[in-house]
């Protein structure tokens, strides 16, 4: 094709797909905002209800428990009815949990916090879809050049959470109580998924797609086919449960599982003990907190999308996927373990700006749903996602409660900075060494 036809076959295509992957950034970030309601209540709820670090440990990973439980069914789901729907009901139903943790309030002693607890299970169990979701519809909507910057832009929203709600809800606590937090956040969470079913469909349904886009969508490896209407698929009878072991014995596949684990310890430390860390050992107040901990989201964000381009240009100048994919994620990992160097400063501003050093590399580095989306089959990508989540996600279980005992044990912040900055030196091994070439899994269906 020459290129004055390339170029007019570029200005007639469509442009859905960025409207698609806008709208799992909104949600993305949204989800994420929703995890943190705790962090950032948690100082004053803790206060109020009378709760010491291992408590609050527990808490914080009451949501981890369901959400990492519910990941391999909640993958099915998503492969036997589709993305679409299935992530509607999750957003509505997390956003429904969220908001009445806010009622809490009007509960005493044990049954506050159990109540509390079991909804904050709730929620782990209702967004368990989600990044599944994510990335099956990016596989379905972005060909292989493309898809390194989609998920690392999807999931950059985890950082602009903080950016955007992080002073909100850290106000909002401040000024009417912790509370309203819950409220708030609930209900932009129930407007999002209403906005989210009037504009999500599949590559063969979206009324808003040309032809243009959808042959360079299908020519350039999207799954265009994999949310089509039951009836154009073939022998539609769902995910074979085999398939799981056949993914557990893959050795990428488990250095993948290795490296996210590590990668999200990094994720929740910073979702659940990093504001308690300012306000306790810094002596900021919880408005201060929610401002200062803009920065280091800021870079994560910046990071994050940056972290795709670069991933996606080397896979266009040297063709190799394990390349593009693993510089990135090995070179932000071992930058994130400059989140040790805060225990040997004592400055404010530096301790911020390790924080935010760290989470830049982070962001860096968080292409984990790039390589899902690359090496999941075809058959089994709502499964797939749900695996490397399920192993992703128990950090979510296993870091707030190891640092509230590091806590209760030494009183500092200390020894959990280094346990942090270990998993990030881990999850680069498991990359280097583990995993491998990085290639799209074919699975045995007989």
């Amino acid at each position: 094709m020459s290129t004055t036809t390339a170029t007019a076959v570029d200005a007639k295509r469509s442009r859905v797909r960025l409207l698609i992957v806008t709208m799992l950034f909104l949600v993305t970030t949204v989800n994420y905002a929703d995890r943190a309601t705790l962090s950032i209540a948690g100082t004053a709820l803790a206060k109020e209800l009378s709760l010491d670090p291992v408590a609050m440990g527990y808490i914080f990973s009451a949501f981890g428990w369901s959400y990492v439980a519910a990941q391999v069914p909640g993958g099915w789901l998503l492969d036997r009815f589709g993305s679409k729907w299935v992530y509607a009901f999750s957003i509505l139903i997390w956003s429904l949990f969220t908001l009445l943790q806010g009622l809490v309030g009007f509960l005493a002693g044990a049954a506050a916090i159990t109540v509390l607890f079991l909804l904050r299970l709730l929620v782990g169990l209702a967004e368990a879809p989600s990044f599944p979701a994510n990335a099956r519809i990016v596989a379905a909507w972005f060909p292989s050049n493309e898809r390194g910057t989609a998920s690392a832009f999807f999931n950059s929203g985890q950082y602009f959470a903080t950016v955007i709600f992080a002073p909100l809800m850290g106000w909002i606590a401040h000024d009417f109580g912790w509370r309203y937090v819950f409220y708030v956040m609930g209900s932009l969470g129930i407007l999002v998924g209403f906005i989210w079913i009037k504009t999500i469909y599949g590559p063969k349904d979206h009324p808003g797609i040309n032809e243009a886009e959808f042959d360079y969508l299908r020519e350039g490896g999207a799954l265009v086919e994999l949310d089509a209407p039951k009836d154009e698929r073939a022998a539609d009878t769902g995910p074979k449960w085999n398939y799981i072991g056949q993914l557990l014995s893959n050795r990428m596949m488990l250095g993948v599982y290795v490296g996210q684990f590590c990668i999200n310890t990094l994720t929740y430390f910073f979702l659940t003990w990093c504001p308690v860390f300012l306000v306790k050992q810094r002596g900021l107040n919880i408005l201060q907190a929610g401002f200062v901990a803009t920065l280091p989201a800021l870079c994560g964000f910046i990071g994050g999308v940056l972290g795709g381009v670069i991933s996606d240009a080397i896979l266009h100048k040297t063709s190799s996927l394990t390349l593009a994919r693993k510089i990135p994620i090995v070179g932000g990992m071992l930058l994130s373990m400059s989140i040790i160097a805060c225990n040997y400063v004592d400055g404010q501003a530096l301790v911020i700006g390790f924080m935010a050093l760290a989470f830049f590399g982070k962001g860096i580095g968080a292409l984990g749903w790039a390589v899902v989306s690359d090496t999941s089959p075809k058959e089994a990508g709502g499964v797939s996602g749900g695996l490397f989540n399920t192993f992703g996600n128990l950090s979510s279980i296993t870091t707030p409660i190891i640092i509230g005992y590091i806590l209760a044990a030494t009183g500092s912040f200390a020894g959990a900075l280094v346990f942090v900055g270990a998993n990030a030196l881990v999850a680069a091994f498991a990359y280097l060494v583990i995993v491998g070439k990085i290639e799209r899994v074919r699975l045995r269906t007989a």
